[in-house]
């Protein structure tokens, strides 16, 4: 089996998922000017998969990171239900990456004020916060247990929708129709079928792809009702070369998202970190999440962004217009305007939560069950880095500002060694040379 044809299906079954409906609460702000983010980019091997959930409608979205020749591209994926032509769309890579970027782990700065001659303080507020349609059904040649419930041409895909009696004919009908299947995938797609799921599966129809002149894969999207609340992630592992990472953005009318069978935990946030880390913040956040991984043995979730659409503190990008919400499956929001964003306004009505899992088949070996919470409140991962003030003030607080530093320093470099495991030493010396000298020991 190629590395192409693995990572794509790989991407395609971590996608499949069924969210719930959630509720609301208060928000609280954060501030800061933004200066750096740790978008999707930075982790290889790694799958983004957008959720919208109203009530017991589902729209998943999958954005592969496929590379090679498209036409070895193929996507198989548990559904939980029979899956119509209107169910089914493709959607601008740009979105998701827009929706990557704007729930991204951010980095944000604050420059001191003058000590000898500090603002007046004004008090602020907070911005306010069907029965199943009857299939087509069309026995393959061949006894293999497998029914083609449907078939249908979809931009640049050529999609099925299948249901199978058994594993063992699934298997070979898939290889026999050239969907190259894993070593190991039997057991796996067995539990599915136990479960009574469906598969979606797709290929690219080269000469439409031609046609349409993208010269790129778009993102698949499928729409579907049901109560299951659950992503399937063990395909994805059978021929997998080491540890996955899946980001999951949840969009929903309520609140934060969380696994039941596995610990949900939030990535370490609103901590003070060096200046010179500004420079390197993406080798920082890698260090920082591979640590946290490691910390809870690679069992767990971790959100990295928890917010109501309507307003972001600080922005990592522009905020996202009803009309790419619309897109992604939150239709429920009442407009598809791709005017400019207002506070109250554009998605007002959904909240995102950003997860991320790193997998392999030890450390995951249940597929992730969700559930939804009523928590409304807000959370990032948000570094935060504070610059000194360098003015030439004289008074009696200016010495004790200055005199504070070094310790105040020192604090920042225990914070990022706790956070990364980089060593003191050079943590130390870098300090040292962007103008951050520690304590004389």
């Amino acid at each position: 089996m190629t590395h192409g044809i693995a990572h794509a299906l790989k991407t395609g079954v971590a996608a499949a998922a069924v969210l719930a409906h959630l509720a609301t609460g208060p928000a609280s702000a954060f501030c800061g000017f933004y200066v750096a983010q740790a978008d999707s980019k930075l982790f290889n091997k790694s799958s983004k998969v957008v959720l919208a959930r109203d009530g017991e409608q589902t729209a998943i979205t999958m954005a592969s990171d496929f590379e090679g020749d498209v036409k070895e591209f193929a996507v198989v994926v548990p559904v939980p239900t029979f899956i119509e032509r209107k169910q089914i769309g493709v959607v601008d890579p740009k979105t998701i990456d827009h929706l990557d970027r704007y729930t991204a782990p951010r980095l944000v700065e604050y420059h001191d004020e003058d000590p000898c001659n500090p603002p007046l303080r004004m008090a602020s507020s907070a911005v306010p916060t069907a029965p199943m349609p009857s299939a087509v059904r069309e026995m393959v040649r061949r006894n293999y247990g497998v029914t083609i419930e449907a078939s249908y041409d979809v931009g640049e895909y050529d999609v099925l929708i299948l249901s199978a009696n058994e594993s063992d004919g699934l298997v070979n009908w898939l290889i026999d129709n050239k969907y190259r299947i894993p070593q190991g995938a039997q057991d796996v797609l067995g539990s599915y079928i136990r479960q009574n799921m469906r598969f979606f599966v797709a290929k690219v129809n080269l000469d439409r792809m031609k046609d349409l002149g993208n010269g790129y894969l778009r993102p698949l999207q499928v729409r579907y009702q049901s109560a299951k609340f659950m992503l399937p992630l063990r395909l994805g592992t059978v021929n997998a070369k080491g540890p996955q990472d899946l980001i999951v953005y949840a969009l929903t009318k309520g609140g934060r998202v969380e696994s039941t069978n596995y610990r949900t935990v939030k990535i370490p946030s609103d901590i003070d970190i060096p200046l010179y880390v500004k420079d390197e913040f993406g080798p920082f956040y890698k260090a920082l999440f591979e640590r946290a991984v490691a910390r809870e043995n690679m069992r767990a979730v971790f959100v990295e962004y928890a917010w109501d659409m309507g307003w972001c503190d600080p922005c990592a990008t522009n905020p996202m217009s009803n009309k790419e919400l619309v897109e992604l499956g939150a239709r429920w929001i009442g407009g598809d305007d791709d005017g400019a964003f207002r506070i109250g306004r554009g998605g007002a009505d959904a909240f995102v939560t950003r997860l991320h899992v790193r997998y392999d088949a030890n450390s995951f070996p249940e597929d992730i069950v969700f559930m939804e919470t009523k928590d409304r409140s807000n959370f990032q991962g948000r570094y935060v880095q504070h610059h000194p003030w360098q003015g030439q003030s004289t008074c009696d607080a200016a010495a004790s500002y200055r005199k504070e530093l070094p310790a105040r320093f020192a604090f920042e470099a225990k914070n990022l060694e706790n956070l990364t495991g980089w060593t003191r030493t050079d943590i130390e010396a870098r300090m040292a040379q962007t103008g951050q000298p520690l304590p004389v020991k």
